[in-house]
C-alpha cells in the first residue's frame, strides 16, 4: 500500500505541477515586458496560479497520504501584509508543511533558493516566474580565489526585495542555511540540542531592505514525532503526524540596520537571533 500511495502521489503531484506550470511560466514571460502595470497584473495572476497549485497539493495529500497537523500558536494574520517567515529546516517536507499551514493565512510564500535549483525541470522555471531569489553560495576557498563573489548574495537579496515591495509577500528564510542532520550538528559543534547554528546575514539583509514594510516576523517550529521523513516517506503516507508551533512578533527598530558595515549592529543582531534560536530549541524539546 505504501508503494502504491507513493506512485499515485507522485503522478498527481506531477500532473498538478505541469497543469499550473504553463500559465505561471507564460505570465513570467509577459512580465519581462518593461511596463510596470502589466508586470504587476501578471505578477498577481502568477501568484494566484501558484496558490491554486498549493491548494491542490493539499487535496492530493488528503487523498493519498493523509496526515494530522497538530498546530498551536497561529495568530490572526492578514493576506495583505508583508511578513518574514523563519523556520527550522530538517527535510524537503518542511516546504509542503509550511505551504499547507500558512496557505490563505498570509501572502504566497517566496523562498530563497540555491541557484542550482533553477535547473529543476519545470519547477525551476516556475520559481523564476514567481520571482523566487536564486542565491549563489560561495565557499571560503572560492571567495579567496575570486574576491568579486563577495557580496553577491547581498546584491541578489536587495534586487529581490525591490520586487517584493510592489505587492504583499511572505519572504521565507531557513535560518540554518541547510537541512539539519546529526552529522552536520556534530561537525558544527552546535550549542543547540535540535538545531544547527543560525545564520543571521540572510534575514538581516531582508530586514535592511524591507524592514519598514514588514509587519510581522512569523516564527515557525516544525517537529516530526516519528522521525525526520524523506519526501518519499511523506508521499507514501508514512508520516502520520506533524507538530507545528507558530509565533508572531512585531518588527523592532533594533532589528533594522547595516549588517555588512556596522559591526556593533552585526553583533547585536546575531545575539538577538541566538536568543530566538534558544527559545526554538526549548520549544522543540517541549514538542518532543
Amino acid at each position: 500500500m505504501s508503494f502504491l500511495r507513493s506512485i499515485f502521489s507522485l503522478i498527481f503531484y506531477c500532473l498538478n505541477t505541469l497543469f499550473w506550470f504553463v500559465p505561471i511560466f507564460l505570465f513570467g514571460l509577459i512580465k519581462l515586458i518593461p511596463f510596470k502595470p502589466l508586470q504587476t497584473l501578471f505578477g498577481v495572476l502568477a501568484k494566484g496560479c501558484a496558490s491554486n497549485w498549493v491548494a491542490t497539493n493539499s487535496v492530493i495529500q488528503n487523498i493519498f497520504a493523509p496526515y494530522k497537523i497538530e498546530l498551536t500558536g497561529l495568530d490572526t494574520l492578514k493576506r495583505k501584509d508583508w511578513y518574514l517567515v523563519i523556520a527550522n529546516h530538517q527535510s524537503w517536507v518542511d516546504i509542503l508543511v509550511l505551504q499547507r499551514v500558512l496557505h490563505n493565512q498570509i501572502p504566497f510564500l517566496n523562498f530563497f533558493l540555491k541557484k542550482e535549483l533553477l535547473y529543476v525541470p519545470f519547477l525551476g522555471l516556475a520559481w523564476w516566474a514567481l520571482d523566487f531569489p536564486f542565491m549563489t553560495r560561495s565557499s571560503k576557498s572560492q571567495l579567496k580565489k575570486n574576491p568579486k563573489l563577495k557580496g553577491k548574495d547581498i546584491e541578489t537579496t536587495r534586487k529581490a526585495c525591490e520586487k517584493f515591495k510592489t505587492m504583499p509577500v511572505s519572504v521565507v528564510n531557513f535560518v540554518e542555511g541547510t537541512r539539519f542532520t546529526p552529522e552536520k550538528h556534530s561537525r558544527q559543534k552546535s550549542p543547540f540540542k535540535n538545531l544547527l547554528k543560525p545564520k543571521a546575514g540572510g534575514i538581516a539583509f531582508v530586514m535592511q531592505a524591507m524592514g519598514e514594510q514588514i509587519n510581522q516576523i512569523v516564527n515557525v517550529t516544525i517537529h516530526y514525532p516519528d522521525g525526520i521523513p524523506t519526501f518519499m516517506d511523506f508521499a507514501s503516507g508514512k508520516v502520520k503526524r506533524v507538530q507545528v508551533h507558530v509565533e508572531t512578533q512585531g518588527v523592532d527598530d533594533k532589528l533594522i540596520g547595516d549588517y555588512s558595515a556596522d559591526n556593533q549592529f552585526r553583533v547585536q543582531f546575531q545575539a538577538e537571533l541566538n536568543t530566538l534560536w534558544e527559545q526554538k530549541d526549548a520549544q522543540l524539546e517541549k514538542l518532543k
